[in-house]
């Protein structure tokens, strides 16, 4: 199991836009990718589930990512995360 924490910095914090944006980098992975915040987990391939944490800019999230593939996840999903949001 690999974690990445991360402050957002995105003014709106994750709304609509990169939520969609982090679901569909999430769905290309097998592995499990959660979004925790404030002791609260969403799925990131499920954008309900993303939008429902309610994260604002200056939140800490702490992302996990369990299976197979979740190098490569971590890579690409922290990427995306650290180029916009």
């Amino acid at each position: 199991m690999k974690e990445f924490k991360y402050v957002i910095t995105d003014p709106q914090g994750i709304h609509a836009r990169p939520a969609g944006e982090l679901v569909k980098a999430a769905k290309a992975f097998t592995s499990s990718i959660m979004i925790t915040k404030d002791g609260k987990s969403g799925d990131c391939k499920k954008i309900f589930g993303i939008m429902g944490l309610g994260i604002k800019k200056g939140n800490e999230v702490v992302v996990t990512f369990d299976g197979e593939d979740e190098e490569a996840a971590y890579e690409a999903v922290s990427k995306l995360m650290q180029e916009s949001l």
